[in-house]
């Protein structure tokens, strides 16, 4: 009975965790659009101060996804195992890009539509490979798994490791390290996900009609929550406003994950009853899915389809085989004569660079 109750928790929590990817990912499409409209009807613009977006109905549509997003993700972590539900929210980014393509006429290219391929591999294989957490239904239940030893060292150590990023290490370097900023942020989301288990934990304890209102531990999460969350925010807009997205997003998520998964096994014990090879599938779709962000997020402005292909694989069979094409096989195509000279010229470049001849430059 207890497994199978348990098996339903875990799909509970899956179909939790995906809606919330769903939601988020469809709420920057709707507020995009709606401040795309706003432009089209000359308002003032957000990035200028304005705040015309207020009265435009699509901008609240995504608000309300987006706060929907949320609330199942926060519920995701009350039935399923957080190595399961934090890597999941990796699909909102696969999704918003998916949406965008079709909404808002964003291209999407081959790297991008690659990664949103291995980032669905990715996130499959972790679900298959998910681990069980051992079974924590109360709050004092709660309560002992927080006063653990392990967890007492690890979380002591992440307090101290952020209190010297902040105040030591930050206004040294945060301006030009990414590192420093991300790294703040993803380290205290770990306490936080720990703390939206907890107050999941109580949520359900409250609807069975238990006094946990009267519980010391159920406003120590909640106040040590908003804590992680503000500091999160802080500096995740930081890292933000000073570095390209691009590369935030990514590291971030990386960064964050792993805090998390590491978190995870100290507090919950997730680890101790997996075979090898569902932790070895563990860390395989999680390091899919990070390739496949990657790919997303780092070639998102490179143009590259499927017609340029045939073209590179030319180029690069020419350039394996040390061989150019002749002077009269370009004038004798019209159509790539100017691609020729362009590819002799820059290739006699290299070539004079690399012989160290200054005629080149």
């Amino acid at each position: 009975m207890s497994q199978t109750r348990g098996r339903y928790d875990f799909c509970i929590g899956l179909v939790l965790a995906m809606s919330s990817s769903i939601f988020i990912g469809g709420s920057f499409i709707l507020k995009k659009k709606g401040l795309l409209r706003l432009a089209r009807k000359g308002s003032m613009r957000a990035g200028q101060g304005g705040h015309a977006y207020l009265k435009e109905w699509l901008w609240w549509a995504g608000l309300l996804s987006m706060g929907a997003g949320e609330v199942a993700n926060f519920a995701a972590y009350a039935f399923a195992p957080a190595t399961l539900v934090t890597p999941l929210g990796a699909l909102s980014v696969l999704v918003s890009a998916i949406l965008s393509s079709f909404f808002l006429n964003e291209k999407l290219n081959l790297h991008g539509k690659i990664g949103c391929l291995l980032s669905i591999l990715g996130s499959t294989v972790m679900v298959i490979h998910a681990p069980q957490e051992e079974e924590v239904e109360t709050l004092n239940e709660m309560s002992h798994k927080l006063g653990d030893p392990g967890f007492v060292v690890f979380a002591t150590l992440v307090v101290i490791v952020s209190l010297i990023l902040i105040f030591v290490v930050g206004p040294r370097h945060g301006q030009t390290n990414i590192l420093v900023y991300i790294t703040i942020c993803s380290v205290i989301g770990a306490l936080s996900v720990s703390c939206v288990k907890g107050l999941g934990i109580a949520i359900k304890e409250l609807f069975a009609g238990k006094p946990v209102l009267e519980h010391p531990l159920s406003w120590i999460l909640l106040l040590s929550l908003i804590v992680c969350v503000s500091t999160q925010i802080n500096y995740l807009n930081r890292a933000l406003d000073i570095f390209n997205t691009s590369i935030v997003t990514p590291i971030y998520y990386v960064i964050f994950t792993t805090s998390v998964l590491t978190c995870s096994a100290i507090l919950f014990k997730e680890w101790q009853h997996m075979a090898a090879d569902d932790i070895i599938g563990t860390f395989s779709g999680f390091l899919t899915i990070i390739v496949g962000i990657f790919l997303l997020h780092a070639f998102k402005d490179v143009n590259f389809t499927l017609a340029n292909l045939p073209l590179s694989l030319r180029k690069d069979e020419r350039a394996a085989n040390g061989t150019l094409l002749s002077t009269y096989d370009c004038f004798n195509h019209d159509e790539e004569s100017s691609a020729c000279l362009g590819e002799i010229q820059s290739t006699d470049s290299l070539s004079a660079r690399r012989n160290g001849s200054l005629s080149a430059f």
